[in-house]
């Protein structure tokens, strides 16, 4: 069936199942407000029909907000009849390239691209690729797409596995990107064990606490208890504390180097550590 434009009402539109991106009432919003009670919505978006009534949209979530925020009663759309797999890579490919995305938007988005490309992916082949040689694949090919690596682009999807709320700190880079990628691998009691650290004692983990932590996991090791105490010992390592020369040297042979008396040092903290069981 051709795509055909109308004037469709508003309150007929319903938004893209799990849509990804969220529409803020800001000061980007109230431009675009404006924009449209001067000059209405030159762009149609772009909907499908719902088997159970009404349009489900595709693309122009923010237009239809302004619209509505605007009152009007109608909207121009493209009313297209789209496959699950085409109405969510149209849908995303129309908002990945917005500015000013968060890291949770990116990360469902490239979710839900990397989805709707194996589907269709899988579709076509007769030979059976295995499920990790497509996901690689199309890991690849979004990255083409968006400008970012496979890789960046797996870490992102990594970000889907948080809980909501440490994801938000993630979005307001409380929890720095790639330590909340990190943070995604822990078991969700675990991940809601930090998240308690964080709320009681506002201790936010850096990448490399976020390491030893995932460690902790993957040995079956980790208690609240325990990343407590790392969490806290590693925000104290993190102070500069001086120690004069003259009191070092008590401990050390004049001949010894700088590294050579570092070595020592840390052998003694990771023996008082083990037995200290922090």
């Amino acid at each position: 069936m051709e795509s055909r434009i109308e004037q469709v009402r508003i309150e007929d539109l319903h938004e893209f199942t799990n849509h990804p991106f969220q529409v803020k009432d800001d000061e980007d919003m109230e431009q675009l407000v404006e924009s449209v009670k001067r000059h209405g919505v030159l762009d149609p978006i772009i909907v499908r029909p719902r088997s159970s009534g009404g349009y489900e949209i595709i693309s122009g979530h923010r237009r239809t907000h302004a619209s509505r925020v605007a009152g009007f009663e109608y909207i121009p759309a493209v009313i297209n009849e789209k496959d699950d797999d085409d109405a969510t890579l149209t849908m995303i490919d129309a908002n990945l390239h917005r500015e000013k995305l968060l890291p949770s938007e990116k990360a469902f988005a490239y979710k839900m691209k990397m989805e709707a490309l194996s589907h269709q992916g899988k579709k076509g082949d007769t030979a059976g690729s295995d499920q990790v040689g497509w996901k690689a694949e199309t890991a690849h090919k979004i990255g083409i797409e968006c400008g970012d690596s496979k890789n960046q682009v797996r870490r992102y999807i990594r970000l889907t596995e948080l809980i909501p709320e440490l994801l938000i700190m993630v979005d307001d880079n409380a929890i720095k990107f790639n330590a909340g990628v990190e943070l995604s691998y822990l078991k969700r009691d675990e991940q809601e064990a930090i998240l308690r650290i964080i709320i009681n004692h506002a201790i936010y983990p850096t990448l490399n606490q976020t390491k030893v932590l995932r460690q902790l996991s993957n040995e079956r090791a980790f208690t609240e208890a325990k990343a407590f105490r790392m969490l806290s010992l590693s925000n104290m390592r993190e102070r500069k504390i001086t120690i004069t020369e003259d009191r070092l040297m008590q401990y050390f042979h004049s001949d010894m180097s700088d590294d050579e008396m570092k070595d020592v040092i840390y052998k003694l903290l990771d023996e008082w550590s083990r037995k200290a069981d922090i």
